[in-house]
């Protein structure tokens, strides 16, 4: 099962201290070692962002800073796991690393599991076979 994991802070929470950094980095080594994560990286600030929006038919972009946002994605990771307790784990485990090396920091890490086509594909002969057996 795939995985994407994704940090959430307020904007404007600072750098991370190096020893948060370097943790880390020591549990992302672990991971692509022992071969579940796929892939991970920090985002830019949404000052450097832009948007594409569709509305009322019409494509807008919209540069960042955006106002609106309590809180923005920083950072994500994707990892090939067996089983959703698994990935609740490793997050605890990553979240875990920011308690001790970031004291006051506050933030959350989102689970959701990643749908890929052959998932799809799978989805729709089963309902191809229920809606002809019916």
């Amino acid at each position: 099962m795939k995985f994407m994991m994704l940090v959430k802070h307020a904007e404007n929470s600072g750098m991370p201290p190096q020893e948060l950094m370097e943790a880390i980095g020591k549990l992302s080594a672990e991971a692509v070692k022992a071969g579940t994560m796929i892939a991970s990286g920090g985002l830019a600030p949404t000052a450097q962002s832009t948007r594409v929006r569709v509305s009322g038919g019409q494509i807008q972009l919209i540069d960042g800073p955006f106002t609106e946002a309590k809180e923005v994605i920083g950072g994500y990771a994707q990892f090939e796991l067996p089983s959703k307790e698994e990935a609740l784990k490793g997050a605890v485990q990553f979240m875990e690393l920011h308690r001790k090396h970031w004291p006051g920091w506050e933030g959350e890490t989102e689970i959701r599991q990643m749908f890929g086509p052959e998932d799809f594909d799978e989805q729709m002969k089963q309902q191809m076979c229920a809606s002809q057996a019916g």
